[in-house]
């Protein structure tokens, strides 16, 4: 069991998130599952209203918040989906919000945080510059920063994800979780493996900078300069004070890959080609792993599908590849 936090506040988290997040399907893929010779699955939270699974968390961590704070307006740092998540939530319930994003956040993202009404301030070049001058905002204006990931409301709503699957397909022995942060994997990790420790998780991330798989290998959180990646959502450190995710992920994470640019964009190309769908590269990530196992042995296995968020001139350059 985790020292930070118990499926107590889980199910706390799904019955407040409610009435903002929809409990996302469980499909079956049959196209993944002919390939793999695997039961593949997949958790479609590219369904969320935002697009993404951020949603959860930010929804679960600002309901938290008093009146009182939530008056005062929120703040956040993000790749793009996080910050989404926030503007969105801050728009339903009528408080203002600030999002402090770097130069390297694809401009529809840009966009869409505008048409949301957050105010964005685009920092410096990487998410740690994004963050330092977040927490300015919290000082000189008393806004309640909104963590991405390294937050205990954020990853019991993130967790919510995990009482779904067991809900949706209780055979499951392993899931697929596209890794940056670590909030995330460490929801619903520990949720999927509280209620039953043998079922896999693993986490999937780009080749380039991989921050919290070279953390975990290096024993500590560290930092790295971030490489232009198909999987944009996945950039960003864990920061040097990292509280929970770290620790989290480490203790419920069974393994960590890396998947390469080629392969994030054959799991892109797949789900638009089999299933009709457009997704990002984080999402692609996992179903790049999935594409390299082609010798299963029946297992049922589910991806999480984190989100949809990618541009369509992107799109269209991958399709140029093909």
């Amino acid at each position: 069991m985790s020292e930070f936090i118990s499926l107590r506040e889980i199910w706390k988290a799904r019955q407040r998130i409610a009435g903002l997040v929809i409990q996302t399907p469980l499909i079956y893929s049959n196209a993944l599952s002919n390939f793999t010779g695997n039961q593949v699955y997949l958790k479609l939270e590219n369904h969320q209203p935002t697009g993404a699974f951020k949603l959860r968390g930010a929804a679960n961590k600002i309901l938290s918040l008093s009146i009182d704070d939530q008056k005062k307006g929120v703040a956040t740092f993000s790749t793009g989906n996080h910050g989404i998540a926030v503007a969105y939530v801050a728009k339903q319930l009528g408080i203002d919000s600030i999002v402090c994003i770097s130069s390297r956040v694809p401009k529809g993202k840009v966009n869409r945080l505008k048409e949301l009404g957050a105010e964005v301030v685009i920092v410096g070049e990487n998410q740690d510059d994004a963050e330092d001058y977040c927490y300015r905002l919290e000082k000189e204006q008393g806004v309640s920063v909104i963590k991405p990931f390294d937050d205990l409301d954020v990853i019991a709503g993130q967790g919510t994800i995990g009482l779904e699957v067991l809900d949706q397909c209780p055979d499951i022995d392993e899931i697929l979780v596209p890794l940056s942060g670590g909030g995330l994997l460490s929801g619903i990790g520990y949720t999927l493996k509280s209620n039953d420790p043998s079922i896999q998780v693993t986490g999937v991330s780009m080749e380039n900078s991989a921050v919290m798989h070279k953390s975990l290998k290096q024993g500590h959180p560290i930092k790295i300069a971030e490489s232009p990646t198909l999987a944009d959502s996945l950039l960003g450190g864990i920061g040097p004070d990292n509280q929970y995710t770290f620790q989290l992920t480490k203790q419920y994470m069974d393994e960590s890959v890396l998947i390469s640019e080629k392969a994030i964009a054959e799991g892109v190309l797949f789900l638009l080609e089999h299933h009709k769908m457009a997704v990002e590269g984080a999402a692609g990530a996992a179903i790049g792993k999935l594409l390299s196992e082609k010798q299963g042995d029946g297992r049922v296995v589910a991806a999480v599908v984190s989100g949809n968020n990618i541009d369509h001139e992107t799109v269209s350059e991958l399709l140029k590849t093909r």
